[in-house]
């Protein structure tokens, strides 16, 4: 392996895809920054990653507040460190009916999954503008790409990030940066977990679910060729051109259909 002495700052590294795409990175040479809300567990992954003879740096902050976004990118700035790789990985969903879940809740699953998200990446382009390189991975998600029932905010967080990333995408064309979307389906994470989202038939099944290590190569892989985005899973790429192909209604009842809880007909 050959070490690339370029820093990765990663939100959301210590579980699921997070984690994954961080030993992707560390596998691969590259040092981390690594951010989640436990540092205990953010220091016992951060050793973990060392074996692979990187540096790799725990930095504890809540991203649902936008000041620990601002924070965080402050405490880099003084350490001297300029991150060439951005993944705004960290993002979380609620399950229910709209009028019957916690409007609090999903204040801050916007803060995370699109105000976090947007503070970081301003950052971030801010500081790779003069040197004219850097790469940024936005974790959207097939939820982006139909309505979703029983999952509204967060479906509604992820189809902002996917248009977003390929509106700057866009914009950055010229300037050595680029930007790339990873759209994984159902994935065996604790995301369903702490969305409450377990009695989903989404869920039932735990063998369709998708791998995170999957879905992180396949991030890793479109990131460093450059794409624009790319849908993990043959059965997610055909369940997105069956999307495209109806009409929103349709798409938002086949999706209620799926994410329903298990117990309704």
């Amino acid at each position: 392996m050959e070490r690339k002495n370029q820093y990765v700052l990663i939100t959301g590294a210590t579980s699921g895809i997070g984690y994954e795409l961080a030993k992707q990175f560390a596998k691969n040479g590259y040092d981390l920054i690594m951010v989640a809300r436990d540092y205990e567990e953010l220091k016992n992954r951060a050793n973990e990653f060392k074996e692979y003879g990187i540096n790799a740096i725990p930095i504890s902050k809540n991203l649902f507040s936008q000041d620990e976004a601002y924070s965080l990118y402050s405490e880099l700035k003084m350490n001297g460190i300029s991150p060439e790789i951005l993944v705004n990985d960290a993002g979380q969903g609620i399950y229910g009916k709209f009028q019957e879940t916690d409007i609090h809740r999903e204040i801050d699953i916007v803060n995370l999954n699109i105000i976090s998200v947007i503070i970081l990446t301003k950052l971030f382009i801010k500081d790779r503008l003069p040197k004219r390189s850097g790469k940024i991975l936005n974790l959207a998600s097939v939820a982006s790409k139909v309505p979703g029932p029983w999952h509204s905010v967060y479906h509604g967080t992820k189809a902002f990030v996917l248009s977003w990333s390929e509106a700057i995408r866009e914009e950055l064309k010229d300037v050595g940066i680029t930007v790339t979307a990873l759209l994984p389906g159902p994935t065996d994470t604790d995301f369903f977990n702490k969305a409450d989202m377990n009695r989903s038939k989404i869920v039932e099944d735990k063998d369709t679910l998708a791998s995170a290590e999957e879905v992180a190569i396949d991030g890793y892989n479109a990131l460093m060729n450059n794409e624009d985005k790319v849908i993990s899973g043959l059965k997610n790429k055909f369940s997105v051109a069956m999307s495209n192909l109806s009409t929103d209604s349709m798409a938002a009842h086949r999706m209620s259909e799926m994410q329903k809880p298990g117990t309704e007909k």
